[in-house]
């Protein structure tokens, strides 16, 4: 599996650490950056090139996830979801990257730096990487509404138990 890494000067440690991890257990690393410390860095630039790598791998077939790092992984998930076809997801537990995989086939995962350990962070990076979508169709339905809002803008229908009211 090929993985695609990008962080900011807050992430660039546990980037670091990962890309070694990764290669030690056979994947495919591609590192965005950054590639040196800069306090001033924008992760943006990093995030965004890493989702696109992910996203056109997969266009092609190809078996690709990605890791966004910084400070929090907040401002990394929300850059990598802008990009068409990436789902990405904060996860702080190996719980939240478990199921980031298993109900919303997360394709890329995103970490705070500053809020872990290196080990915590490394095993919710491996649990993201191994976990497989169940492809329950609750699950497929879900995602299907996301990708449908993200085409035509157009909301979902509400359930029957929405158009009831608070008093029903």
């Amino acid at each position: 599996m090929r993985v695609h890494l990008g962080s900011d000067h807050a992430g660039l440690e546990l980037k670091d650490h990962l890309t070694t991890w990764l290669l030690d257990h056979d994947y495919e690393v591609v590192d965005h950056g950054p590639f040196v410390y800069d306090a001033l860095d924008d992760y943006p630039c990093f995030c965004l090139r890493a989702a696109e790598g992910v996203a056109g791998d997969r266009a092609e077939g190809l078996d690709s996830m990605g890791v966004v790092i910084g400070g929090s992984g907040n401002g990394e998930q929300i850059s990598a979801n802008k990009v068409e076809g990436i789902r990405c997801a904060l996860a702080w537990s190996e719980e939240t990257a478990a199921l980031a995989r298993e109900h919303n086939d997360a394709n890329v995962v995103s970490v705070g730096g500053r809020m872990h350990s290196l080990d915590d962070m490394t095993r919710f990076v491996e649990v993201f990487l191994t976990t497989p979508f169940s492809g329950d169709e609750r699950h497929l339905r879900r995602i299907a509404q996301v990708s449908v809002y993200d085409a035509t803008k157009e909301l979902p229908d509400l359930p029957e138990s929405a158009l009831r009211g608070p008093d029903a």
